[in-house]
């Protein structure tokens, strides 16, 4: 069970959706090393973009426990963890939570596709 609105979780995919189908959104490779912070370059490159801002500042307005359910989410349905193993990343998202979970997310490039797909596997649809 999910401790978020399945609509916000919707209204998020449909926002990352429009930010990322831009011609000009271009997410760095991983970094090589930990100077390398590519959710900050991510950041800096979109930080006059409105559907960036729009995302980023829904899911800054989440309660930390919200957003780490999010990344938790965006696991799952990129294949990190089962649905059986839902628990495990939940306390993963915990121990990682970091207060950039927004940069975080909109820099992976397919993180509307996870979403709906994580919330698919706990039985919800957008739409």
């Amino acid at each position: 069970m999910i401790d978020l609105n399945p609509d916000t979780v919707c209204s998020i995919i449909d926002r990352a959706r429009e930010f990322h189908a831009k011609e000009q959104v271009s997410i760095p490779e991983a970094p090589t090393s930990p100077s390398d912070d590519w959710a900050r370059q991510v950041l800096a490159d979109h930080l006059d973009d409105f559907s960036y801002q729009e995302v980023v500042t829904t899911i800054r307005d989440l309660e930390p426990d919200q957003q780490i359910c999010l990344v938790a989410l965006m696991w799952l349905g990129r294949g990190d963890f089962s649905i059986e193993e839902w628990d495990d990343a939940l306390a993963q998202a915990r121990d990682a939570y970091n207060g950039r979970s927004a940069e975080y997310l909109m820099a992976t490039p397919l993180v509307a596709d996870y979403l709906e797909e994580g919330l698919d596997a706990h039985g919800y649809r957008c739409g």
